[in-house]
């Protein structure tokens, strides 16, 4: 089995020591290159392809996190970022997000929850928990303008995929959605596929913003 290669970016050594050796024992990864700043970043991952997973520290010198995950994603490359940050949800944190970033995870995350993540990640899944969007929506929404009455982004959708959007910008798993809307599992997961197709999002993280930027959840 081809391992999983990770890419580390972050400007404290010592950090990306203790991610190179976590991840370095495990049979299926390997790190494949580091960057101190987001230029370095940015240069490094997309010369080192393939690369599947970049473990992106939001706050570095040089370019910060949200521009070089911004101009990973742009590249076209199949590269996916999964954000760290020491600071939890902020604004940060939701501009990173939207750069395309497919997931975060404070730097202080048991090496478990890490590891899986990275795995999770590098299927083309996103790391968005539950309690994450909760706060994202708690501290971020609020201070976002709000949506223009002539955004209509989501009228391409059904009563029941609107349902299903609401239910999964407010952080609930596919079971709970089945649970709350009288259905089966399988059938939410198929409502996803269409939310994404019609909406053109390449994930769980992107619906959630695109909810909460159409104003469709809002605290």
């Amino acid at each position: 089995m081809t391992p999983i290669r990770v890419f580390l970016a972050d400007d404290q050594s010592l950090v990306r020591s203790g991610f190179r050796m976590l991840i370095e024992a495990e049979d299926d990864m390997e790190v494949v290159g580091e960057a101190a700043d987001g230029v370095m970043a940015v240069q490094e991952v997309l010369a080192a392809q393939p690369v599947d997973v970049v473990l992106m520290d939001v706050r570095m010198p040089a370019m910060d996190g949200v521009e070089a995950t911004r101009r990973i994603v742009a590249s076209g490359v199949p590269t996916r970022v999964l954000v760290l940050t020491t600071f939890d949800i902020d604004e940060y944190v939701f501009s990173a997000l939207k750069a395309g970033a497919s997931g975060f995870l404070l730097k202080d995350s048991r090496p478990a929850e890490l590891l899986n993540a990275i795995r999770t990640v590098a299927r083309g899944e996103a790391i968005v928990a539950p309690s994450a969007t909760k706060r994202l929506l708690d501290r971020v929404v609020p201070t976002l303008p709000t949506s223009p009455d002539n955004d209509r982004r989501l009228d391409v959708l059904t009563d029941r995929e609107r349902e299903v959007l609401v239910e999964i910008a407010n952080g609930a798993t596919n079971a709970e959605i089945a649970k709350k809307l009288y259905m089966a599992e399988g059938t939410v997961k198929t409502h996803i596929g269409r939310l994404l197709a019609k909406l053109e999002c390449r994930d769980r993280v992107g619906l959630v913003l695109l909810a909460i930027e159409t104003g469709l959840v809002r605290r």
